[in-house]
């Protein structure tokens, strides 16, 4: 008899949705930028990785690269599509601030069956991206032509479509954001683009709003 895959841990399911948001990215995925942006320390990442190559949801290469196991794939696209699909629930039906979205679908995502996933998928009518734009597993090419904000030059004109998942895990940042109206759908004029200190003034909803460069880099936009 074939033993049934085990569905992998809340922890993992953590691990899982970052690698794979690395991949997505083009990005390395290596155990000290999984500990940055998991929060935990690298002997932790190193213990983690342990169990999770033991259970075949990823492989490391002798680079010391990490890639995920078709399985470990499956179950990372399921956690993401669990979690973006909570967030639309929890806007549409509970009318949680947009900015609390995020923090909110991370307490319920790794309780939710793939039956009940699959209803919210049909209830929700199969939505392309998160409610801050993320595209869902399997939807990526919605995003091709969009780009960071730091690529538009003085006087463009841009419509906000993506808030990177990044930002999406800091509180503050995302309060800031959706109270100056950078939210996707919204239209940005670019003001200023000022190198020498690394920031860029736009005009979004009539209000002048000046966002530095390492979080400007994180919203991605489509020129009008």
């Amino acid at each position: 008899m074939t033993k049934m895959k085990q569905k992998p841990t809340p922890t993992i399911e953590d691990y899982l949705g970052v690698i794979y948001t690395l991949n997505r990215d083009g990005e390395k995925v290596i155990g000290a930028r999984l500990a940055e942006l998991l929060d935990v320390s690298p002997p932790t990442v190193t213990v983690t990785l342990k169990r999770m190559l033991r259970d075949n949801w990823i492989s490391i290469d002798r680079s010391k690269h990490i890639h995920l196991t078709p399985s470990g794939s499956e179950a990372a696209q399921s956690v993401i599509r669990r979690h973006m699909l909570t967030e639309w629930l929890l806007s549409r039906v509970l009318d949680i601030p947009w900015s609390d979205l995020h923090a909110e679908a991370d307490k319920l995502e790794h309780s939710i069956s793939r039956d009940v996933e699959d209803r919210l998928a049909a209830t929700l009518e199969d939505p392309s991206a998160c409610p801050h734009g993320n595209p869902m597993p399997g939807h990526e090419s919605i995003s091709s032509d969009w780009q960071a904000l730091t690529s538009f030059t003085k006087g463009d004109a841009c419509i906000i479509r993506r808030i990177h998942e990044w930002l999406e895990d800091d509180p503050e940042t995302m309060r800031f954001l959706e109270e100056n109206f950078i939210l996707p759908g919204n239209i940005a004029d670019i003001q200023e683009i000022l190198l020498f200190n690394k920031t860029i003034l736009i005009k979004i909803k009539e209000k002048l709003v000046t966002i530095g460069f390492d979080i400007a880099n994180k919203i991605y936009a489509e020129g009008v």
